[in-house]
């Protein structure tokens, strides 16, 4: 079956702020199909040689609650780009900055970032993607132990 990809970025920076986790983007697939995460990306903005690293968790999730574009977030529908593939209307929803967590977040994997212009870049190696079942998704949740810092998120992803 042919692939077809798409990217979703944050529109504007996430600002996180002290001891909270936020989730500052997430994505969910239609009824028709799942996704496939192929890659995520996150940067920071601070300043501040002596910030505390931050805590970086990829999670799918499920669905069950806050994960309408819009609603208690911000909408990233428009934000979603076909990158690759045959050209089809997908159905994919996004959203970001999260002021209601979405649920059910399982971690699929972590890590810490100085949020000292930190940038991270990762893709999934070949054959080890994550991917969810039909209408779940995969989200990034940020935790800024004693600093407020913004963060932009980038993921890539393919329907499955």
């Amino acid at each position: 079956m042919a692939k077809a990809g798409y990217a979703v970025e944050t529109s504007a920076a996430v600002a996180l702020s002290s001891g909270v986790a936020k989730t500052a983007l997430f994505i969910m697939a239609p009824a028709q199909f799942g996704a496939d995460l192929r890659s995520v990306a996150v940067s920071f903005d601070g300043i501040t040689t002596t910030d505390k690293p931050v805590l970086i968790e990829v999670c799918s999730l499920t669905g069950a609650s806050n994960v309408t574009p819009g609603t208690g977030n911000t909408n990233e529908n428009s934000n979603i780009d076909q990158i690759y593939g045959r050209a089809i209307t997908a159905g994919f929803t996004a959203g970001s900055a999260c002021t209601s967590e979405p649920t059910v977040l399982s971690c699929i994997k972590q890590w810490l970032l100085t949020p000292n212009g930190g940038t991270f870049d990762y893709d999934w190696p070949l054959g080890e993607t994550p991917d969810n079942d039909v209408s779940k998704g995969f989200a990034v949740r940020l935790t800024a132990p004693t600093n407020a810092v913004n963060a932009r998120v980038w993921l890539r992803f393919e329907r499955c």
